[in-house]
């Protein structure tokens, strides 16, 4: 704070000045002490607390907005420690729907635009997420990728994000990755801790000495535990440990738990690891999850604390947010009770920004740069006989590798008998046997890889997308190459989208131009377009819970086991890429 401020604050607190605002009679949540602190009064200059405590005239002047809690808890604005915001929709849109529920705070990943339009990119969307009604930080992308064009992150890119406030820390990389080439991505560690800043992990399926090893590297948080036992394990370790619940994972049913295990909870913090639109209509956001960890037996001040104080404790800024108290940000939500949150008035700032669930402060538009909406940069059109696959001889049977979906998302290596027709090996519609390829759209464009998937469902028709995890590449696969060829070929008119496709007509089809992986449409629409591309793909004979999803994540190294991008399979065990052929 400048000194102007700090003194500002100081004489409302003494009384030889009035506050702005003073909330009254508020039954205070004190996320320091555990207590809810009776017909309490908050103070409030500027952006600031100035005081909080029993007595409340001597602020009081002529011009002060004064609100009576009529006894409800005030607690602290929500924060959500780990998302993905770039969740189909622009920033703004995505908060038209989030403010209403209490969330005053966001740190969110930002590596979408990274491999894609590099610096530059990342640049632009810091511009969205900045000046809005709602504090928005970010941490730098770890790059952490299968795919060796889009891997690590450069140290002049890294350097100039780390000296940025808004960003507190280089955001999650994978274990795997981070053990098997720990060359690729010490040095950017290095650089982040010298800066004093947070190194976000990911150790989904680590234990043991593995753990330890990642730990090591000076790792301080993970949101990826599904059992308590591995939440203890990191809790000993030092970890502040994300308990997700949001739209790619619901995890707090299963690690309630924890509340059980006599441990101490201040490096537990609740997190959404990102909403998709349709969730975030219908359940709203951080309050949603609060009340789910209170529905599930936590006690709420505990629920409260874990989506505030802790959050704000882990990133090094609860001297700003996490709690109420004198020279932090006026951050606050009203609730009609301790059990209920769904808040009736809602501070950011110090400023009103909803009231009876309703938003009142529209956030800021912003209009992206053209080479952020130009991320498609394929220099052709796509042909059915691009998604040939040759064998290494004119006929029998060739042995291959296959892609298995094991679930929705986790993936598995098998080795599979082909036929060869003419030296060509086509799908296998008896043994679920359709084709994937991985295109790379911003490196080198064009490059691809055309291997085989095993469970998706796909009796007819193709499925592609651009909004993959961790790479450059488009996603597509299908039963029929030619209509392959026509969702690539799509996509690159639409600079980015989701495009399903049957008999070379497009059943559906959501653009997504900034960045390949946002669309500008109103959240609304982005829903109702959701819906209509998965009643598309349920045609097609797919039934998995979220066919695009399951094809976006083929290209993360954050998900086990085998994994594709355009260089090859990937196979996370030992990190090594394989062709398609079993030598």
């Amino acid at each position: 704070m400048e000194s102007q401020t700090t003194k500002a604050l100081m004489r409302v607190a003494a009384g030889l000045e009035p506050a702005d605002r003073v909330i009254t009679h508020a039954a205070l949540v004190n996320v320091f002490t555990g207590e809810v602190l009776d017909d309490y009064t908050v103070g409030i200059k500027g952006e600031r607390i100035a005081y909080t405590g029993a007595a409340s005239t001597h602020m009081i002047g002529e011009n002060t907005h004064v609100i009576d809690a009529c006894g409800r808890p005030l607690i602290p604005g929500l924060i959500d420690g780990h998302t993905h915001i770039l969740w189909m929709s622009t920033p703004a849109e995505f908060l038209k729907y989030a403010l209403a529920g209490g969330t005053t705070t966001i740190i969110t990943e930002i590596f979408e635009p990274y491999p894609v339009c590099g610096y530059a990119g990342v640049s632009d969307l810091l511009e969205a997420l900045a000046d809005q009604p709602v504090k928005i930080f970010a941490t730098a992308p770890a790059m952490v990728s299968i795919s060796r064009r889009s891997r690590g992150i450069r140290p002049t890119d890294l350097e100039a994000l780390l000296a940025r406030p808004d960003v507190l820390g280089l955001g999650e990389s994978y274990w795997q990755g981070v053990l098997q080439s720990p060359e690729d991505y010490l040095p950017a560690f290095n650089l982040t801790r010298s800066h004093r800043k947070t190194l976000e992990g990911h150790s989904a399926g680590a234990s043991g000495k593995k753990l330890n090893a990642y730990t090591a590297a000076g790792i301080s948080s993970c949101h990826e535990p599904v059992q308590v036992s591995e939440v203890i394990e990191r809790l000993r370790l030092g970890y502040y440990v994300m308990i997700r619940e949001g739209s790619v994972r619901r995890d707090l049913k299963a690690l309630s738990g924890i509340k059980d295990a006599n441990v101490d909870l201040r490096r537990l913090i609740l997190v959404s690891d990102g909403i998709s639109p349709a969730d975030l209509s219908a359940c709203g956001y951080m309050e949603h999850i609060v009340q789910t960890a209170i529905d599930c037996g936590f006690g709420p001040v505990e629920a409260i604390r874990m989506a505030t104080l802790n959050v704000a404790a882990h990133f090094a800024i609860d001297d700003r947010v996490g709690a109420i108290a004198p020279g932090r940000y006026a951050d606050m939500a009203l609730l009609p009770d301790i059990y209920t949150i769904k808040p009736e008035l809602v501070l950011s700032n110090g400023k009103i920004i909803a009231e009876k669930g309703e938003t009142v402060t529209a956030p800021r538009s912003h209009e992206f740069s053209k080479p952020s909406r130009q991320s498609i940069r394929l220099s052709r059109r796509f042909k059915a006989r691009d998604f040939d696959v040759t064998a290494e001889s004119p006929g029998g049977r060739q042995a291959v590798r296959v892609i298995g979906l094991a679930t929705d998302l986790v993936t598995r290596e098998l080795t599979l008998d082909m036929p060869v027709e003419d030296g060509i090996i086509p799908m296998d519609a008896g043994r679920d046997i359709k084709k994937v390829a991985a295109i790379d759209r911003a490196h080198t464009p064009g490059d691809m890889f055309v291997g085989f998937i095993q469970g998706l469902g796909l009796a007819s028709g193709a499925i592609a997308t651009s909004a993959t995890w961790d790479s450059a590449d488009i996603i597509v696969a299908g039963a029929d190459e030619a209509d392959m060829a026509l969702a690539v070929n799509r996509i690159h008119e639409l600079n980015g989208g989701v495009v399903v496709c049957r008999g070379e007509s497009i059943l559906a089809e959501l653009p997504l131009p900034v960045f390949g992986v946002i669309s500008e449409l109103p959240l609304q629409k982005v829903e109702h377009q959701s819906r209509a591309l998965g009643a598309a793909i349920s045609s097609l004979g797919v039934s998995l819970r979220d066919p695009a999803l399951t094809l976006a994540t083929l290209t993360t190294a954050a998900i086990p086991f085998f994994r594709i991008c355009e260089e090859g399979y990937v196979n996370l065990r030992d990190g090594l890429t394989r062709g398609l052929f079993v030598e």
